[in-house]
């Protein structure tokens, strides 16, 4: 069902002339790539991303830095791709290939591995603030979403179009609701937080914020605006009127939860059953309590909580949603205020994007979703592809064309390279809405290829934040990242991929803090401890101290770019933290087994395989003396907190 305008548009115009010409709710231009006369600069030029870089660097009086060397990209392009750092032989094949294409086969070699997959479904991940618990107090986890983290990264590793992953996360159980992948991607509307409240929970509340989550999310995700600032009023700075944010929310009136037990009617009698005869056995105890007192009340407390803790763990499920036939009225609610309703609305998108007079449908209407999911991937849409095409260059570049990537409203920074933004969305969308090719071209460009250590005293005055991108942008390792490269480094990374997501060991006391501990329940198999950071549980309610001290998202709010902090906890974990010093003795039993007990062949190996070089004479005369008097060890564990291992330049 399409939306279309009334024949009478006499009604003054819901938006103004001015509000519909901001910069990115206008249609996308056709821009004319730059041609250069002077010789170096065409060298420079590797194809029209270079070109549109290269003259606002020349318009600022500024010039590119030179090209990186081969052990500097071939690092960047692992831990860009994979995560992960290139094995020594690996580095050394590269470095070997004199063929002119070497670097080009190495990125098309990376773009091919399923460890980019995994790689930037994490950042798609931290966009949808993916997890599997549903915080608040109970946290309960919800049974079969680690389903949703195997959808996306394999989408990625096939290179799945845009458009078509943004239609199966909004839509996939109305285009098809008996593929069992439809099912898992919508799992989308399952990923925010839900309040449960025993006893007293307001049915009405509960459901407005399981609505607003929902419709912000699609705001921040696709359509990279801050819808969620107009479920109390009109926005104060966008051209979202809170009318239409309870018009986008109504696309979701029908939409309930849902868990799709994959088991047979066997099993499931089976567990039902178990699971009948302990409760019933929890509700006899629990009135028997009541007229308990002291130690006696505090035993029988202690005997319900071992029920509970024997409850048969839950089916496999696939955690979805389901349409149901009597949908929630939508209203206009004051100030956001469930119970103070106001004007019931039907479906429509944002006003702003439509024609004057567009009118809204039922909240009956047939397929909500996808008429939803089929107006965000229209291939004209001004919004969508600027916004993922974005998304790829902040994570590539450091920062985005647009540096607030989940804002391109009027508080949102303007494009540092508007011409360069509108050229990569139509080039995304020409090529089928496939991401692979976008990052082909941004790494095989100049810009891309740069040093990041190159001193300009003029550059730093003019463009102290390097928005002109006159160098590459230093970074970081992100949490998981520096895991799975101790992981890796130390020989211990198992690289199982997908599956029920992994609970590792972790303080006690931070177990006990849990509403209820045995949400915790470690994984026996001691090789899973070890697999990637992505596939361990995304839990609210308990995030990993070493991944939260290095800035993990919590998964509360979308996260459309990671920071990168420093400060002393960091240090703390990386000295004196379980897993460093577990990985460190890895490390260390790792170096005397592949070179023996030299120090001198010990400290080149580390290097080679922490940093992907050789250490330098200094660096290796410090080391070796260091050996005289302390363990392999602690110096294993320094190598963990080298700069060279932590930053990726």
């Amino acid at each position: 069902m399409l939306l279309v305008a009334a024949e009478s548009t006499a009604r003054r115009p819901e938006y103004s002339e001015s509000e519909r010409q901001f910069w990115s709710l206008r249609q996308r231009s056709q821009p004319e790539t730059p041609v250069f006369e002077d010789a170096v600069d065409r060298a420079w030029v590797k194809g029209p991303l270079d070109a549109f870089v290269l003259r606002q660097l020349k318009e600022a009086g500024l010039r590119p830095s030179p090209e990186a060397d081969r052990l500097t990209l071939i690092r960047r392009l692992y831990y860009d791709l994979t995560g992960l750092p290139p094995t020594p032989a690996e580095t050394a094949d590269f470095l070997s290939d004199q063929s002119p294409d070497a670097y080009e086969k190495l990125v098309d070699r990376l773009l091919g591995s399923p460890r980019y997959g995994e790689r930037w479904g994490q950042h798609w991940l931290d966009v949808v603030r993916f997890a599997e618990t549903e915080g608040f107090e109970y946290d309960r986890t919800v049974e079969g979403l680690w389903r949703y983290r195997d959808y996306v990264i394999q989408s990625f590793n096939d290179d799945k179009p845009y458009d078509q992953f943004v239609r199966e996360q909004i839509a996939g159980d109305e285009i098809a609701p008996e593929d069992q992948t439809m099912q898992i991607a919508v799992g989308f509307h399952r990923l925010g937080a839900v309040r449960r409240n025993a006893g007293n929970q307001e049915v009405a509340s509960s459901r407005n914020e399981v609505l607003t989550d929902r419709t912000d999310i699609l705001g921040s995700a696709f359509l990279g605006l801050t819808v969620g600032c107009a479920r109390c009023h009109d926005h104060i700075f966008d051209a979202i009127r809170q009318k239409d944010y309870y018009r986008l929310q109504a696309f979701l009136a029908r939409t309930d939860e849902q868990a799709i037990i994959l088991a047979s009617q066997e099993e499931q009698d089976g567990w039902n059953a178990q699971t009948k005869k302990i409760r019933d056995e929890m509700k006899q105890l629990s009135k028997k309590m009541e007229e308990l007192q002291g130690e006696e009340r505090t035993k029988m407390a202690q005997k319900l909580e071992e029920l509970e803790d024997s409850l048969p763990a839950p089916l496999p499920a696939i955690a979805t949603i389901k349409m149901n036939d009597d949908p929630t009225p939508i209203n206009v609610l004051n100030r956001g205020n469930y119970d103070q309703k106001g004007e019931a609305v039907g479906i429509r998108p944002l006003g702003v994007l439509l024609p004057d007079g567009t009118e809204e449908l039922p909240l009956n209407t047939p397929k909500p979703k996808t008429i939803l999911a089929n107006w965000l991937s229209k291939p004209e849409h001004p919004l969508t592809a600027r916004v993922l095409v974005n998304r790829i260059w902040a994570f590539r570049f450091g920062k985005g064309i647009v540096n607030t990537p989940n804002d391109f409203g009027m508080n949102g920074e303007r494009p540092s390279h508007p011409e360069l933004l509108d050229y990569l969305a139509n080039e995304f969308v020409a090529n089928g809405w496939r991401m692979k090719p976008i990052h082909r071209m941004m790494l095989l460009s100049s810009i891309y290829r740069q040093a990041s250590n190159v001193p300009s005293q003029k550059a730093q005055t003019k463009d102290p934040e390097n928005r002109l991108l006159w160098k590459f942008n230093r970074r970081r390792l992100e949490a998981e990242e520096i895991r799975d490269s101790m992981l890796a480094v130390a020989g211990k990374l198992n690289g199982k991929m997908g599956g029920p997501s992994v609970i590792i060991p972790v303080d006690k006391e931070l177990v006990q803090l849990l509403y209820k501990p045995s949400q915790w329940q470690i994984a026996d198999d001691a090789s899973e401890h070890n697999r990637r950071s992505v596939y361990l549980i995304a839990k609210r309610n308990l995030r990993l101290p070493f991944m939260e001290a290095f800035d993990q998202p919590t998964a509360l709010t979308s996260c459309a770019r990671r920071e990168s902090s420093t400060h002393p906890p960091q240090a703390l974990e990386l000295l004196n933290g379980d897993t460093s010093n577990r990985l460190a003795k890895d490390l260390a039993a790792r170096l005397e087994r592949e070179v023996g007990g030299i120090p001198a062949q010990q400290v080149e190996r580390a290097y080679l395989l922490a940093t992907g070089r050789a250490p330098t004479e200094k660096e290796k005369a410090l080391a070796v003396d260091f050996l005289k008097t302390q363990s392999l060890g602690e110096f294993a564990l320094a190598v963990f907190n080298l700069n060279a291992f932590l930053y990726v330049n």
